[in-house]
């Protein structure tokens, strides 16, 4: 059964940090490319950031560029999204997605396998 685990969200201050894990199991991530997104109450989802299969391109929306950096280990089959310097507009249900082949894209109509997402609050 494919399937992503996200786990890392929680609470924090403004100014603080988190890193969102992305764990697969059931297929290997090595030829997927893997997006972070995020949906705030009623709001659309939304592309956070990217990365490649190789993990040698990346993307990132404007509003979490400097901030928030994404990164990938395929030994342990996980993806990364390091954010600092949070904002209370960050505050969202984050999801990762998986799409085979793909690019480096935030298009989240491509990516065909999802998570169930973890929350982030940012608030103090």
């Amino acid at each position: 059964q494919l399937q992503l685990v996200e786990s890392g969200g929680g609470l924090v201050q403004p100014g603080g940090s988190l890193r969102l894990s992305c764990a697969a199991s059931g297929f290997t991530l090595d030829y997927y490319a893997i997006g972070w997104f995020r949906q705030a109450p009623g709001k659309e989802r939304e592309g956070v950031s990217c990365i490649s299969s190789s993990g040698g391109n990346t993307n990132y929306a404007d509003s979490v560029k400097g901030r928030f950096t994404i990164s990938r280990d395929n030994a342990k089959n996980t993806v990364y999204l390091q954010m600092n310097s949070l904002k209370p507009e960050d505050t969202a249900v984050y999801y990762c997605a998986a799409g085979y082949g793909l690019g480096h894209t935030l298009n989240r109509y491509e990516y065909g396998y999802w998570g169930q997402g973890t929350q982030v609050t940012v608030s103090s």
